[in-house]
């Protein structure tokens, strides 16, 4: 138990610093110069964060998984890496085609950036994460009980990453209700196996903390407006 405790510590950690650094290495890269250092970054954004996620969707090892489970997590981390690949390419080749406003090259470029790419990979965000509380809740660590301490941290930090990450991706109309599920469903069915369950404490607080960041933003802003469109990042 206390091992996967940990993991989801180290899960989040490692997940905010692949997501969030791209966007603030925006020097020209040396080697290359029409990439940039974030474009560099973000080649190992799934190399680090896909084994992480199968670390922790074993759980138990002791328990092995269904056939089913196995092509359900296959199945959506080829989601997770197809968004972000196409993300990384289309995001890079971006920044080339701002003076071609109109250009259907541009409109193209966009799309595969700002829309298509962004629901591939949160799709296959929030499905992972469905599949790993699924996995936890048919194996509790009976017999155990967590301190709950690398669990909140964890969750903490996934959950401002999983907020700032929906708003600036514009992807709210996915990311906003499945937060706002797993509190639901964790309050009424799972409040006494959190601590059998560090996988499921950890998307918890995760996505309870979103939920509380996703509810003062919205307030305060009239709406869940990208972080781009008022002026907090370029």
């Amino acid at each position: 138990m206390q091992r996967t405790a940990r993991l989801t510590l180290i899960f989040a950690i490692l997940f905010a610093v692949f997501i969030v650094s791209p966007a603030f290495l925006s020097q020209q890269f040396g080697l290359y110069p029409l990439m940039k250092y974030g474009d560099v970054v973000d080649l190992l954004t799934p190399l680090i964060l896909v084994p992480l996620y199968w670390l922790l969707f074993q759980v138990r090892r002791e328990r092995p998984f269904s056939q089913g489970e196995m092509m359900a997590f296959l199945g959506l981390a080829a989601l997770w890496v197809e968004g972000q690949g196409m993300h990384l390419a289309a995001n890079a080749i971006g920044h080339l085609t701002k003076a071609l406003v109109g250009a259907d090259v541009e409109a193209l470029t966009h799309f595969l950036d700002e829309v298509l790419s962004h629901y591939l990979w949160h799709i296959g965000l929030v499905g992972l994460s469905a599949l790993l509380i699924y996995r936890q809740w048919k194996n509790p660590f009976t017999g155990e009980r967590s301190g709950l301490g690398f669990e909140i941290a964890g969750g903490i930090i996934h959950g401002f990453n999983y907020f700032i990450t929906v708003v600036e991706a514009a992807t709210t109309p996915l990311g906003v209700p499945f937060a706002a599920l797993v509190v639901a469903f964790t309050l009424i069915w799972g409040r006494q196996k959190l601590r059998q369950q560090p996988i499921l404490a950890f998307f918890f607080v995760a996505y309870l903390a979103a939920t509380l960041f996703f509810l003062g933003w919205g307030i305060y802003w009239g709406g869940l407006p990208e972080f781009s469109k008022v002026g907090i990042i370029e």
